[in-house]
């Protein structure tokens, strides 16, 4: 089996494998658990921890040069190595915008939708536990609570930061600036899906009006030929006459 054959066999259990993960890690952070319910939702996240360590090593295993698979994918092992990074696997669900993408096609509104309201929803959301869960211990926290994060997130997201909400941990203010620089690529995103199909229109629009006139062109193409030849045909009885 190919590694890429691997992948498109393995895209939909990750996604599924990926949102259980998302499920228990927000009742972790979210819920107020007894002892039996973290227990069990502790092995739920290790469960998909090493679902995602054996991706990683399958995907090692099948890589045609497995020295320039590892180089080039040192974050996923230090995601799969190190539990602290666990939510990283998190970034699986992009797959699922790709699903989408190919379920909507190419159509600009697909686009914008895909892009804006799953990636924005998304990162919003993972962005708002992963502050939570390293804010609400913290002394003189300012992020409490999940509705707190969830409006962090948006202002921070759209870059529009009103301070009222802010991270006081160093681990928080790190999840800050990925998620203002996520935002910044979203953004960028739906404008270059916008820049790109105004372009193919353009070009769409340049071939249809070239083949609307080639009809055009060889019809004049004929008139001067018919009007080249009728002047030699002057031309020559004009000789004539004076001979």
């Amino acid at each position: 089996m190919t590694q890429q054959r691997y992948r498109d066999l393995a895209d939909w259990p990750l996604t599924v494998t990926a949102l259980v993960f998302l499920g228990a890690y927000a009742w972790q952070v979210i819920g107020r658990l007894e002892a039996g319910a973290a227990v069990w939702i502790e092995a739920i996240m290790w469960a998909t921890w090493g679902i995602f360590a054996l991706d990683y090593l399958a995907n090692l295993w099948l890589a045609p040069a497995r020295g320039n698979w590892f180089i080039r994918n040192l974050h996923e092992l230090v995601i799969v190595a190190v539990p602290l990074f666990r939510p990283l696997r998190l970034l699986r669900l992009v797959t699922l915008l790709a699903v989408l993408h190919r379920t909507l096609g190419d159509t600009l509104r697909g686009r914008v939708v895909t892009y804006v309201v799953g990636s924005a929803a998304m990162l919003v959301f993972v962005g708002a536990l992963a502050v939570l869960d390293v804010e609400q211990s913290a002394p003189d926290a300012k992020i409490v609570t999940f509705g707190d994060a969830l409006w962090w997130a948006m202002t921070t997201i759209t870059t529009v930061g009103y301070g009222d909400m802010y991270p006081v941990t160093a681990t928080g203010r790190m999840v800050a600036a990925a998620l203002m620089m996520s935002g910044i690529a979203v953004l960028g995103v739906v404008t270059a899906s916008i820049a790109s199909w105004l372009v193919q229109r353009v070009e769409d629009t340049a071939e249809a009006v070239a083949d609307a006139e080639e009809p055009v062109r060889a019809e004049v193409a004929e008139l001067v030929a018919e009007i080249a030849a009728l002047r030699r045909e002057v031309a020559e009885l004009q000789e004539r006459r004076t001979i």
